[in-house]
C-alpha cells in the first residue's frame, strides 16, 4: 500500500514538473536579457563529439542532471544523431522512442525546459504531450511537412536551423542563411506558429565548409533583420580545427571563444556540450562589458 503511495506520488509530482516545463513561454527564458545555455544531451551511438558516451539511459539522466546542476537554461535530448559532417545513420522511428522512453521523463522531471532535439514531427508530438517545452529542428520545418503543424496545435517554441545536403564552397553562405530563414518562416506562419515561439540558428557546420560557419558567426548580426532571437552551436564543431588542428574533445577554447564572440553578436542562446565552462565564460565576460 505505502508502495503505491509513493508511486502515485512520484507520478503525480512528474506530472507537475513536465506541465510546468512545457509550459514555460519563449519570453520568459529570455526575459533576464542575457545568453540563455542550452546543453546538448546526445542519447546516441555515433553522436561526432561524444561517441555513445550517454546512449544508455542512466548515463544520459546523469548528464542531464549534471548539466542542469552547471546552469544550463534548457536542456537539448537527440536520440538520432544529425552528425554535421555526413555519416549519420537514419534511426527508425520506434529505436529513436525507445531511446528516449526511458530518458525524456526523468530529465523533464529535472524542472527546467526539454528541447527535443528530432526530424520527426511523430517524436516531436510524443516528446511535448509528454511535457518537452521547445522543438529543434535541425531542418528548419523543411523535411518533414508535418512539423510545422505539430508545433503550431502545442503552441510550442521552435528552433528553426538551417541545413544544406552538402556544402557549396562557391556559394554566398549568408544569402543563402537569409533565404532558407524565409522559406521556414513562411512554413511556420502559415501553420499558424507563433512568432513569438521562434528562435533562428544558422546551423553551424550544417552543409557548411568551415570558412562558411565562421563567417556565419562572424556576421550573424546580419540575420538580426528578422528580428527574431538567435541561437548558435558551435560547440567543438570542426571548423575550430581548421584553425588549430584537434580533435572534438580538445575544442572546448574554440567552442567558448565563438560562442563569445556569438553573443557579442547577437546570440541569445548558445548550444554547448561544456556547461560549467560556458556559464563562467559567458559571466565573467558580461561581468568586463558592464565596467565598461
Amino acid at each position: 500500500m505505502a508502495e503505491s503511495k509513493a508511486t502515485e506520488l512520484a507520478q503525480g509530482a512528474l506530472s507537475a514538473a513536465s506541465h510546468a516545463s512545457g509550459n514555460i513561454a519563449l519570453s520568459q527564458l529570455l526575459a533576464d536579457k542575457r545568453p540563455l545555455v542550452m546543453g546538448v544531451v546526445n542519447v546516441t551511438p555515433d553522436s561526432f563529439s561524444d561517441g555513445g558516451r550517454f546512449l544508455e539511459p542512466r548515463a544520459a539522466i546523469a548528464q542531464a542532471e549534471r548539466l542542469a546542476a552547471e546552469g544550463a537554461d534548457i536542456l537539448d535530448i537527440g536520440a538520432e544523431s544529425t552528425r554535421p559532417y555526413g555519416g549519420a545513420v537514419r534511426v527508425p522511428l520506434d529505436e529513436e522512442r525507445q531511446r528516449l522512453d526511458p530518458v525524456l521523463p526523468a530529465v523533464i522531471a529535472l524542472g527546467i525546459p526539454v528541447s527535443v532535439d528530432t526530424l520527426k514531427a511523430s517524436v516531436a508530438v510524443w516528446a511535448l504531450e509528454a511535457g518537452a517545452a521547445i522543438v529543434n529542428d535541425v531542418w528548419g520545418l523543411q523535411r518533414d511537412p508535418d512539423m510545422a503543424r505539430v508545433v503550431a496545435e502545442h503552441d510550442a517554441p521552435v528552433v528553426i536551423m538551417h541545413n544544406r545536403d552538402a556544402a557549396d564552397p562557391a556559394i554566398d553562405i549568408v544569402a543563402d542563411v537569409e533565404e532558407f530563414f524565409s522559406r521556414s518562416l513562411e512554413i511556420a506562419w502559415s501553420a499558424g506558429i507563433r512568432r513569438d515561439r521562434i528562435v533562428l540558428d544558422p546551423g553551424i557546420g550544417f552543409g557548411k565548409t568551415p570558412e562558411q560557419s565562421i563567417i556565419c558567426i562572424a556576421r550573424l548580426h546580419a540575420f538580426a533583420g528578422f528580428g527574431l532571437p538567435l541561437l548558435v552551436g558551435a560547440s567543438r564543431k570542426r571548423f575550430i580545427a581548421s584553425v588549430t588542428p584537434s580533435e572534438p574533445m580538445e575544442r572546448l577554447g574554440g567552442s567558448i571563444a565563438a560562442h563569445l564572440l556569438a553573443v557579442e553578436n547577437g546570440a541569445a542562446m548558445v548550444r554547448v556540450h561544456d556547461v560549467a565552462p560556458t556559464v563562467q565564460a559567458l559571466a565573467v565576460a558580461a561581468a568586463i562589458r558592464r565596467a565598461r
